[in-house]
């Protein structure tokens, strides 16, 4: 029985290549809901729009300090675990949903992988960091997106045993999930959006909107953007973005705001998209896999295999950079090759875990 831990919605996306790779395989597998985010009511209707079965356990820890949160779903885990132990625990990515899962697992002697194990940004500043090594350090089995993952976990010293190279999860739900969203109806011409006539952002990293210098270099940059490539800018505005701007009086000339929109709606007006600019490692990967150039609002990377690849360009948050940034990827040409891997991760995560319990 594999026991699949999950609590954000990046890793609900993430994730979901391995749950229908179970179902496929008729593999034993259950999920749990740590809520980090969400409730499960409140996600309910992202797990149907994914298509995906409902979680076996949920335990709705909403927010708090790291501490407080990290020990509340540690705790919750620990009871559900003892209750039913599975034959591995799978983790994925770098939240406090990883920490506790790997931190409750481990002391209870069940084996951990970690899938998108070895992404560094080496700024121990960012909580994702730390939980991103506490984990790999921990778990028993890595499951590393690409050889650079690889070869970071071995520099730290990790027994080259515990690593496999699997590609990346998120090729796979890139993939499977247009091909869901085909299903539905499109989004860019439905806001009246021409494919390839528009810049998208996204920008919600703590360290980008709750510091008004940041949050003012990115607003003036995107401003800018519009005004000297002279089309428009969809900002569909995070809650966490929007209170921020209100609280320090920020305005948004030339920048069109929408409300959020839903994952499939982001994934369409990501592939129609002439050019992305973010501070989220998920989209710089999903506008790397989809053949989007993408501007990358911060100083460092865990992805670098994205720059590397030519998809991506780091900017910050200074308005002349982002704009220089900008007409730099307008040049790029789009012919990198996707350096995540063929779209079969979750399958060969799935089988490897499943070998474990036999």
């Amino acid at each position: 029985m594999i026991s699949i831990i999950l609590g954000t919605r990046p890793e609900i996306i993430k994730m979901a290549p391995v749950i229908r790779a179970c179902r496929k395989k008729s593999i034993p597998y259950s999920v749990l809901h740590t809520g980090q985010h969400y409730s499960y009511d409140m996600d309910r209707i992202f797990f149907e729009e994914l298509e995906l079965p409902r979680p076996d356990n949920n335990l709705d820890a909403g927010s708090g300090s790291h501490a407080e949160q990290t020990g509340k779903i540690m705790t919750g885990i620990e009871k559900i675990l003892l209750a039913a132990p599975p034959d591995i625990v799978l983790v994925q990515g770098d939240t406090n949903t990883v920490l506790a899962g790997v931190l409750a697992a481990s002391k209870l002697h069940i084996p951990v992988g970690h899938v998108e194990a070895g992404l560094r940004s080496f700024d121990r500043s960012m909580p994702e960091e730390i939980n991103r090594i506490v984990a790999d350090h921990i778990a028993d089995y890595l499951f590393a997106p690409t050889e650079q993952s690889r070869q970071y976990l071995l520099r730290e010293g990790i027994d080259e045993k515990k690593i496999q190279v699997t590609g990346n999860t998120v090729v796979d739900a890139v993939y499977e999930n247009r091909e869901i969203a085909k299903r539905k109806p499109a989004v860019p011409g439905g806001m009246g959006l021409a494919s390839k006539e528009y810049f998208l952002v996204t920008a919600h990293r703590a360290e980008n909107v709750d510091v008004k210098s940041g949050l003012v270099g990115i607003i003036n940059g995107l401003s800018l953007v519009r005004e000297s490539c002279g089309i428009p800018v969809i900002f569909p505005m995070h809650p966490r973005t929007q209170k921020m701007m209100n609280a320090f009086g920020i305005g948004s000339p030339g920048i069109t705001i929408i409300p959020p929109v839903g994952y499939m709606e982001f994934l369409e007006l990501e592939a129609n998209a002439k050019l992305i600019l973010t501070d989220s490692g998920g989209v710089q990967e999903e506008a790397c896999i989809l053949g989007i150039p993408c501007v990358t609002l911060r100083r460092n990377t865990e992805r670098p295999e994205t720059v590397d690849a030519g998809a991506n360009v780091l900017a910050g948050t200074d308005a002349g950079a982002i704009v220089r940034a900008v007409k730099t990827m307008m040049k790029a040409s789009r012919t990198w090759k996707n350096p995540y891997g063929d779209g079969h991760a979750g399958e060969r995560i799935a089988e490897f875990c499943a070998g474990i319990g036999r």
